[in-house]
């Protein structure tokens, strides 16, 4: 009972009802004062609690592990379950173009054909520019560009193409691992081309839906629901001419290990 509460009074008889109803209303009050008070540390503990849970989520997610990039022995270690997890298919065999007669023509001073016309999306092969696209991680790329990056893939390059709209997280880390001089962190960086596809004007100007992530080599193609570097890692690194790792080049290009 509070100080200011009715007191029972000094010749013993009882509290009047007015007097009873008067404490009731300061017991009332005094109880809702403390249930605010104990809602306003509630939500306050659970803010903080929410500031802090969101920085470790952030620092786990966009950050890589221990400050720095995975190694690519630990990638290469789990890429399988990696692949599984972000839905990614098969590496595929693709077709070549039609007429096959094309599959590795030049478009010298002639007009592109449409991005629909090729076997597959992204292309893995077919007519394509003169002159190849350097490896290199690009915010962006032209449809020309496009051209010449098949005629990378001529040469033994691997392209790991992202939906732009994917988690940005995602594309952070791949985009990060392969962004860093050869002489820092030798990943094969200097054979892969890494780019969002996105070139509009043409039907087949997007990736195929439900795929944000496409690697491709020369006529070898694997599509994945989500952007993973494990995944992206373990193509490039034994389709790309030179290989990463010591590993076996598993690639069909016609002239591995030319300049791009």
């Amino acid at each position: 009972m509070t100080d200011d509460a009715p007191r029972r009074p000094e010749d013993g008889r009882r509290f009047t009802k007015a007097e009873r109803k008067e404490q009731a209303r300061r017991e009332r009050e005094e109880l809702q004062r403390r249930m605010a008070s104990k809602r306003r540390a509630r939500t306050v503990g659970i803010a903080a609690g929410a500031v802090v849970i969101a920085a470790v989520v952030a620092a786990t997610t966009l950050l890589p592990s221990g400050g720095d990039f995975p190694e690519p022995q630990r990638l290469l270690q789990r890429a399988g379950g990696a692949a599984q997890d972000a839905g990614c298919e098969e590496v595929a065999t693709t077709p070549d173009y039609n007429p096959p007669d094309q599959d590795r023509s030049h478009l010298g001073e002639g007009a592109a054909p449409p991005l629909s016309t090729y076997a597959t999306t992204p292309p893995a092969s077919g007519p394509h520019a003169d002159v190849p696209l350097p490896a290199g991680v690009y915010d962006s790329l032209t449809t020309e560009d496009l051209y010449r990056a098949i005629h990378s893939l001529e040469h033994g390059a691997s392209i790991v193409w992202y939906e732009p709209t994917a988690p940005a997280n995602r594309i952070a880390q791949l985009t990060g691992f392969y962004d860093r001089r050869v002489q820092d962190a030798p990943v094969g960086q200097d054979r892969v081309i890494v780019a969002p596809y996105d070139f509009p004007g043409d039907a087949a100007g997007i990736l195929p839906e439900g795929t944000q992530m496409a690697v491709v080599a020369w006529h070898r193609l694997r599509l994945c629901a989500s952007v993973d570097l494990a995944v992206a890692f373990d193509f490039t690194s034994q389709y790309s001419s030179p290989t990463t790792e010591d590993r076996e080049y598993a690639g069909d290009a016609p002239e591995p290990g030319s300049a791009i």
